[in-house]
């Protein structure tokens, strides 16, 4: 009798959820050539992504903070509960440059991983279906 991964069971039961919208946060990125405007620059310290996701305990949040020193800083946490991961310092066209990112790259992973999975259950066959003729 195989094993059954509980990864793959708990990536099938996400794939499985319906995608709600995310609600969209108003992120005033107002952006002239490359760099965020110096009032956007001002107002960098609390832009903040959430990543994509169905389980609020999953997913990817990313905050930008100014320290003590005068830098910026952005926190990566998973979920409510976590400890942040710290990315810093640097200016703070940098960490919403950063932030836009990450955020850009877990939206691509995670429609990957739900194109994956959508394809998986549609080419799978059950055991327990005949084919009666």
């Amino acid at each position: 009798m195989s094993q059954i991964d509980p990864t793959d069971h708990a990536l099938a039961t996400t794939a499985s959820i319906p995608e709600a919208p995310e609600p969209v946060q108003a992120s005033e990125v107002a952006v002239i050539g490359e760099q965020p405007s110096t009032s956007t620059l001002a107002e960098a310290a609390g832009y903040s992504k959430i990543g994509p996701g169905p389980m609020a305990a999953l997913r990817f949040k990313w905050t930008v903070r100014r320290g003590d020193d005068g830098n910026y800083y952005v926190d990566e946490t998973i979920g409510d509960a976590s400890l942040p991961i710290v990315t810093g310092p640097m200016s703070a066209a940098s960490a919403i440059r950063l932030v836009d990112e990450r955020e850009r790259e877990a939206l691509l992973r995670f429609e990957r991983l739900r194109n994956e999975m959508t394809a998986r259950g549609a080419t799978r066959n059950p055991s327990h279906q005949h084919d009666e003729r």
